[in-house]
């Protein structure tokens, strides 16, 4: 029975038979004596095995950053032109003046990319971005927003991108989790767990939280006094102990999630050290990550932490910048936006010129945006709105063609009007990418084929230059 198309099973046994490519269902079935595939066969030959979300919560200025859009300062402090249908905005500032982006705009690379003043390393590496013009969001608040852009749609309760990649791939090394998920902050991303979540899906296929401070895994070392071998013994107990309490139980997902973390935990323990230690990297390496300066430090730290884990097998890393919304700019963008970018620009410079150093880039997909981008106008005099109808985000690696840019907004950057790619299809295309057909990744839910488009995505094989 396919891994990537399967029916609620009857029983505890059948359940993990056909849940056999998670990392937790290998270690589980290993105390059983059965034999599990870590990694199932994807469905077309493809470059990517791995992907890094760098997602900036709170919405970027794609004005500002990637979409140069000179008819917006030449109209600055007008209000919106007949000729555009004046949107529907989360401030309801939708006829506002627009606002000026006092922007110093250079091309970079062959393609001739337009990159602006904020983000002066990244564009070192235009020629292998696939800048998106053209991307489009059902959710116009932050709460919609970011869970359509995790999961698909505006209301919780759907599997999150990386769930279904771990769902459909599985993972490449099973003393690690599939599907990894790092802040750089205490602060609590809008929406929480669920963005990372399994959803209707076993709970096992969920996103692993690692921290962004400190040690990333708590508690991977033994109590003092315990070895291996005692460890061994106490985790076969209280596997034991939720067989027996899990008989006739089998729709419970969360304890049979609980069984396989407490075996990935134990698997952790041996490999995970090693992975999450950046103290092996060398000076120069943690400096092309920014790690010797207080402003990029953190997310420079976690950038590397990214690459150990999909040079270790991880199958999906997400980096969340500015957790708590602070991207949100809707007053002062010319203070926040400045200083978020600085924050991440060269620890994503770093990340990009360390994979492809080391042969990585080609099959790592890295994807950077956020869950719209912000409105040519004005809010409260110096800030930008919510703008899900028309944002940028970019992709490099994994396969596409990067120095050009795909789609287009208007002349004000306001709606997409060429080639528009709604989330679903920024999902289909990302695990195209993956070597995985959208169409055939599902997942039976109370009767209904579910799949991560809700049947209305494509792959944008532009990308591929197909």
């Amino acid at each position: 029975m396919p891994c990537n198309n399967i029916d609620l099973p009857a029983t505890r046994r059948e359940f993990l038979q056909a849940a056999g490519c998670g990392f937790g269902a290998l270690a589980l079935a290993s105390l059983e004596g059965a034999a599990a595939q870590t990694s199932p066969l994807p469905h077309h030959l493809t470059k990517a095995k791995s992907v890094i979300f760098l997602f900036m919560e709170g919405g970027p200025s794609h004005l500002d950053t990637f979409d140069r859009k000179p008819l917006l300062n030449q109209l600055a402090g007008q209000t919106l032109p007949d000729s555009f249908k004046v949107p529907l905005t989360a401030a309801g500032e939708g006829k506002s003046p627009l606002l000026v982006s006092p922007r110093t705009w250079k091309q970079h690379g062959q393609g001739g990319l337009w990159v602006s003043e904020w983000f002066p390393q990244v564009a070192r590496h235009a020629d292998d971005l696939a800048v998106i013009h053209s991307c489009a969001s059902s959710g116009i608040n932050h709460a919609g927003g970011v869970c359509s852009m995790n999961t698909g749609s505006i209301f919780g309760g759907r599997p999150s991108l990386g769930a279904w990649a771990s769902y459909g791939l599985g993972t490449e090394n099973e003393n690690l989790p599939a599907f990894v998920v790092i802040k750089d902050s205490g602060s609590t991303v809008v929406n929480g767990v669920r963005n990372w979540g399994s959803g209707f899906m076993p709970a096992v296929y969920q996103g692993i939280e690692f921290k962004s401070d400190g040690a990333p895994v708590k508690y991977l070392d033994n109590p003092k006094g315990v070895d291996r071998r005692r460890q061994r013994d106490k985790l076969d107990l209280l596997a034991a102990l939720n067989r027996d309490y899990n008989a006739g139980r089998d729709s419970n997902t969360e304890l049979e999630a609980r069984i396989r973390s407490y075996e990935l935990a134990y698997q952790m323990q041996a490999e995970a050290p090693g992975v999450v230690d950046l103290n092996g990297e060398t000076a120069a390496t943690r400096k092309l990550y920014g790690m010797d300066d207080k402003t990029t430090a953190t997310f420079g730290r976690n950038c590397l932490l990214a690459r150990r884990l999909v040079e270790n097998g991880v199958r999906f890393v997400q980096l969340y910048s500015g957790a708590g919304s602070k991207w949100d700019s809707h007053t002062d963008i010319e203070k926040k936006h400045p200083a978020l970018c600085q924050a991440v620009d060269r620890p994503i410079a770093g990340l990009l010129a360390d994979l492809k150093s080391r042969g990585l880039l080609e099959e790592t997909l890295v994807i950077w945006g956020g869950e719209f981008g912000r409105t040519p106008m004005s809010e409260k005099g110096d800030g930008r709105d919510h703008n899900p109808t028309g944002f940028t985000m970019w992709m490099a690696g994994g396969g596409v063609q990067g120095g050009r840019t795909y789609g287009a907004t208007d002349d004000l950057g306001l709606y997409a009007i060429q080639d528009r790619l709604h989330v679903h299809d920024l999902h289909a295309t990302i695990l195209h990418l993956l070597g995985v057909d959208h169409t055939r990744l599902v997942y039976q839910h109370k009767g209904r084929p579910e799949r991560v488009d809700q049947n209305e995505g494509a792959p944008y094989r532009k990308l591929l230059g197909a």
